[in-house]
């Protein structure tokens, strides 16, 4: 998928959700049902523990070994390539073949890299300069981001690109999967392994689980949840502060991007009082969750009694 087209997709979305808005109504904040009344206790409320939290030495992998300000990045790519990978189908590496990955606290719409000091220790940044690619990648998608540091980083679909440190040798993998939030990069810039990877990407999907039945997923294949404390009537959220560090909010998606079958006038966008903007269904805020390992996992379905995978009518998901 192309960065201009991720862009008008995004637009349209917002628009489609815009005229549905009334339906659901929203206070454009938390309302009573904001943040946890104990927010230090928040990361067991929310479930995940510290390891979800913002301590890098842990969130990013065991290659973290010290902060350096000043080197944010690592050798150039060189040529991009398409290796095949038995696990994860095809992905991409750069010219010596060393596996390329995204971090999903990242964004790639607009294209932001949150990755630094000890975090770009272990997951090197990398340049935008003299980086190309071979067949099996399309050049368009090809982009760069400037960080933080003023340094500029290549990006692929809008997704800022990385290595990883304990990847030691071309051909190795150990990134992939790292807390749930580092993925390596198939061709089209979505995590590889999972059903975006394919050429035909869908948004928003509906999956069979063989426990709770039809749920909803994104792009990426990660399970999406509901959350008790939110509200849908009018649309309210209940995750702030510390619970955004475990449950992510979903990305607004294009209805026509949406799986066949899911109703679009139960897509809606939520306005989150930091003024970014959330997926939901049926008014029910959308959310992912960091503990979920690969894609299919659901081992946010109900934590602490209060977060359920969703249905594709935006109800809670139940046992069969």
């Amino acid at each position: 998928m192309k960065i201009t087209r991720q862009a008008s997709a995004a637009l349209a979305g917002v628009a489609v959700a815009t005229m549905l808005l009334a339906a659901c109504g929203t206070d454009g904040g938390s309302g009573e049902y904001g943040a946890t009344e104990d927010v230090s206790a928040a990361q067991d409320d929310y479930g995940g523990g510290d390891s979800y939290g913002n301590d890098y030495g842990d969130d990013y992998g065991d290659g973290a070994a010290g902060s350096d300000a000043e080197a944010q990045l690592g050798d150039p790519a060189g040529e991009l390539a398409v290796a095949a990978d038995a696990e994860l189908g095809d992905l991409v590496t750069d010219s010596e073949g060393f596996t390329l990955y995204r971090f999903e606290e990242d964004t790639a719409d607009p294209p932001e890299s949150t990755c630094v000091d000890d975090c770009a220790t272990a997951w090197p940044p990398v340049p935008a300069d003299d980086a190309d690619v071979s067949s099996g990648i399309d050049p368009e998608l090809l982009g760069e981001v400037e960080r933080e540091d003023g340094t500029t980083q290549l990006t692929l679909a809008g997704w800022p690109v990385y290595r990883y440190a304990e990847d030691t040798e071309p051909g190795t993998t150990n990134g992939h999967g790292v807390n749930g939030t580092w993925n390596a990069l198939a061709p089209n810039g979505a995590p590889a392994g999972t059903a975006a990877a394919e050429e035909d990407e869908v948004a928003l999907q509906v999956v069979e689980d063989p426990e709770l039945g039809r749920i909803l997923a994104d792009a990426e294949g990660r399970t999406l949840y509901r959350f008790d404390e939110d509200t849908a009537w009018p649309m309210s959220t209940g995750c702030t502060g510390d619970c955004l560090d475990v449950w992510k909010p979903a990305a607004v998606v294009d209805p026509d991007e949406a799986a066949d079958g899911l109703d679009p006038e139960l897509i809606n966008t939520f306005e989150r009082p930091d003024g970014t903007e959330q997926l939901a269904i049926d008014c029910w805020i959308l959310y992912w969750y960091t503990g979920d390992e690969e894609p299919g996992d659901t081992t946010g379905h109900g934590v602490n009694g209060t977060w359920w995978a969703v249905a594709p009518d935006g109800t809670k998901a139940s046992a069969e």
